[in-house]
């Protein structure tokens, strides 16, 4: 491995983010290049951070090949792919202010909200995507319930025939 030779400046920037670094993973790599600095050797650096010795090289060439951006920058995660966030913590409070009023009064032709409404509403006013169990879930918590209609047949009386004359 090439030595790791850094000028007075980036020497500072480095001890100052292992002072203050702002994420623990920030403090790692700011660690492990400050110790190849100083001339330990990657496997010791590797055991010592519990990392794999192919991180240690990673390290070291992030460190050397971003060039326009400051030292924070370099050590600090790049933005991942992956699931995205929830709408969780967004929807609870939007639908806890609209629940309680009439759907009439923002123009739609229902009485009662509906998930699949409370869907349409998130999307058009808020452009807010929320599934339809998201919402009910959210719902959920809120602690707000409400019945399905049920769809049965009239009942006859026991009666009925001596009603109709039978």
């Amino acid at each position: 491995m090439i030595p790791l030779f850094l000028s007075a400046k980036a020497r500072r920037e480095l001890d100052h983010l292992t002072k203050e670094a702002p994420d623990p993973r920030s403090l790692r790599r700011a660690q492990a290049l400050r110790w190849l600095e100083e001339e330990e050797s990657v496997a010791e650096i590797a055991e010592r951070l519990q990392v794999s010795r192919q991180t240690i090289y990673n390290w070291q060439a992030r460190l050397c090949t971003g060039a326009g951006c400051d030292l924070e920058t370099r050590l600090r995660d790049a933005p991942r792919s992956g699931r995205p966030p929830t709408v969780q913590g967004i929807i609870d409070p939007v639908l806890d202010a609209v629940i309680d009023e009439d759907p009439r009064d923002f123009g739609y032709q229902a009485s009662v909200w509906t998930a699949p409404l409370l869907r349409y509403h998130l999307r058009e006013v808020y452009q807010l995507a929320a599934s339809r169990q998201s919402v009910s879930l959210a719902l959920a918590r809120l602690r707000v319930h409400w019945k399905r209609p049920r769809h049965t047949l009239a009942r006859r009386s026991p009666t009925w025939r001596q009603a109709k004359g039978g």
